[in-house]
């Protein structure tokens, strides 16, 4: 039991260590991609090529002064910069990063990630309501109401998936399309509607209406300084990496390149946690292009395209598919 425990720390330990290393990598590559694209210089003083600027970051916000609203409720102002991160956190333990590479190995894999990640919208909307500020306030409902509306399109376009590998597990998902292919082949209108979801439950740009400096100074965490202000910062990137990576797992065949059979014992292993993370690194490569290629969105049109178009084309698609999972039933 102890050798067992061990070895189960171990692999935890080395996976929550590979996110939150990814994160300041993740900052230091956004500031530098959005450099590019925007044609400027990005960070580049600090370490060669400013590769230690995301270390800068973090010694900045630790030293940087802490300042707390008199009438904030100071339990709630406490509490939300953590609800925010560590649903992200939690939710990551679900998600098979390799060949039998996964901290809990879940057999409703899919709805434990979906309801760990939905938890995240209660750090946002408890710093806006502590933080007794108007536009804190505005940017907690905003986000509360975005997060609702999008979480059902991308809710019924996961039943879609579901419905074609016929499981909840996402290991058996991924082992799935290793015997017939990305199931982004045989959904595309999902996978269209997952990953639209995906920007809006991440308040990414062009749905970032939850922050949106033009109107709400800085939205919900306008009052937020220092590491409390760090703890968002940090939670929206890991929540990137869920949501990016539970796409690749449903969509994009998870671990499994296709492409070549995997060899068995470590070295099999240490493929397939490569492949994940090549898939992965290319979402979010797609994650932040899209933020400095595309306008915000006004409120009512991110409204509008979540309840008029995204929840109806996902209901349909549920039909549709249905109808050829039947059909193929019965002649098979």
């Amino acid at each position: 039991m102890s050798e067992r425990l061990l070895v189960d720390t171990l692999r935890a330990g080395l996976i929550f260590g590979g996110i939150m290393t990814l994160v300041p990598m993740l900052v230091l590559a956004e500031r530098r991609i959005s450099a590019a694209i925007q044609n400027r210089v990005g960070p580049n003083r600090v370490g060669p090529m400013g590769l230690l600027q995301p270390l800068a970051d973090v010694i900045k916000l630790l030293f940087k002064e802490e300042i707390t609203p008199n009438r904030a409720d100071k339990t709630l102002y406490f509490l939300g910069p953590f609800l925010a991160f560590a649903p992200a956190a939690i939710a990551f333990i679900a998600i098979p990063v390799g060949k039998d590479l996964q901290v809990a190995d879940l057999s409703v894999g899919v709805l434990y990630v979906l309801a760990m990640t939905s938890l995240g919208v209660y750090g946002i909307s408890f710093g806006g309501w502590a933080s007794n500020s108007k536009y804190s306030l505005l940017g907690g409902i905003r986000s509360s109401a975005q997060i609702i509306s999008y979480e059902i399109a991308m809710g019924l376009a996961i039943v879609s998936v579901l419905m074609i590998s016929g499981n909840v597990h996402l290991g058996e998902i991924v082992e799935w399309q290793a015997e017939h292919g990305w199931i982004v082949f045989y959904q595309p209108v999902a996978f269209v509607i997952f990953l639209v979801a995906a920007f809006a439950e991440n308040n990414r740009l062009p749905f970032d209406m939850a922050e949106c400096e033009a109107e709400l100074v800085g939205g919900f965490h306008t009052e937020y300084s220092g590491m409390k202000f760090g703890m968002y910062f940090l939670g929206e990137y890991l929540a990137m990496i869920v949501m990016s990576s539970l796409l690749v797992t449903l969509f994009l065949g998870g671990w499994d390149p296709v492409f070549f059979e995997l060899p068995g014992g470590a070295a099999g292993t240490a493929l397939s946690v490569l492949c994940f993370a090549l898939k992965l690194l290319a979402v979010l490569f797609l994650y932040i292009w899209v933020r400095w290629t595309l306008p915000r969105f006004r409120y009512d049109q991110l409204m509008r395209l979540g309840w008029k178009a995204l929840v109806p084309l996902a209901l349909l698609n549920i039909v549709l598919t249905g109808i050829i999972v039947s059909l193929l039933t019965e002649t098979g």
